[in-house]
């Protein structure tokens, strides 16, 4: 059973909040002790409270002293780089998530528009979406065909590698190259047919009656997040 998410705000009750406090103080005062010895760093803590008529420390009076001596001996600008209070390590968590959700809509608005993209392969009409929507579906199709036209190169240079390489081998191992047999099929014959033969398949897809088409509804484009209005779902644009 995983344990309750503690509310970070101030805890009202008195005796909750100095039980807290006791359970938390011995948990930091051991982390520190463990960061020091692991890691072999020089590190100190010192807690005031209202509990306790001294401060409670970690390290000897010695050990404090060199730290500090050590912090104080630093540029101020060096002693407040990486210094922070309750409301700045709230601002860096806030940043950090406005950031982590700024790649999550990214990621949904990608994931929305390649259903779209597929939508409209099985003739589902476009009219209702929105220019910001069109500028974006665009740019995901304009990325797909340049990571095809990519692999197709690459597929390309090492089929030619190939038809390069036997003749080659042929002679190194004293064979005798048998006649040529109009009849068999190079590797990028290979290619181009099954290139073909995908798009003759696309062809006769798009020429099939409107009601054997698959999609997802009638014939107008539904998109896969919220409504089917005019208003976009985000007021700016993700893709360039």
């Amino acid at each position: 059973m995983t344990r309750k998410k503690v509310k970070l705000a101030y805890i009202t009750n008195d005796s909750a909040r100095k039980a807290t406090f006791k359970k938390r103080k011995k948990g930091l005062l051991k982390k520190v002790s463990e960061l020091s010895t692991l890691c072999g760093i020089k590190s100190c803590a010192i807690i005031y409270s209202p509990y306790d008529s001294q401060p409670e420390v970690w390290a000897s009076e010695h050990g404090i002293q060199h730290v500090l001596g050590l912090f104080k001996n630093m540029p101020e600008m060096e002693q407040t780089k990486k210094m922070v209070n309750q409301e700045s390590f709230l601002r860096q968590r806030i940043a950090k998530a406005n950031e982590q959700l700024k790649k999550q809509q990214k990621d949904n608005r990608e994931k929305e528009m390649t259903e779209v993209m597929f939508q409209s392969l099985t003739g589902k009409s476009l009219h209702n979406l929105t220019m910001m929507d069109l500028n974006d579906l665009g740019w995901l199709i304009d990325q797909n065909l340049k990571n095809i036209h990519r692999r197709i190169g690459q597929l390309n240079k090492v089929a030619q590698k190939q038809v390069q390489g036997e003749p080659a081998a042929a002679k190194t191992e004293g064979m005798v190259q048998q006649p040529h047999d109009h009849h068999q099929k190079t590797p990028g014959f290979e290619m181009n047919m099954d290139t073909m033969q995908r798009q003759q398949w696309f062809v006769d897809m798009m020429n099939l009656p409107q009601e054997n088409n698959m999609g997802f509804g009638g014939d107008e484009m539904m998109l896969p997040f919220g409504d089917n209005s005019h208003n976009a779902l985000w007021s700016d644009a993700f893709f360039p």
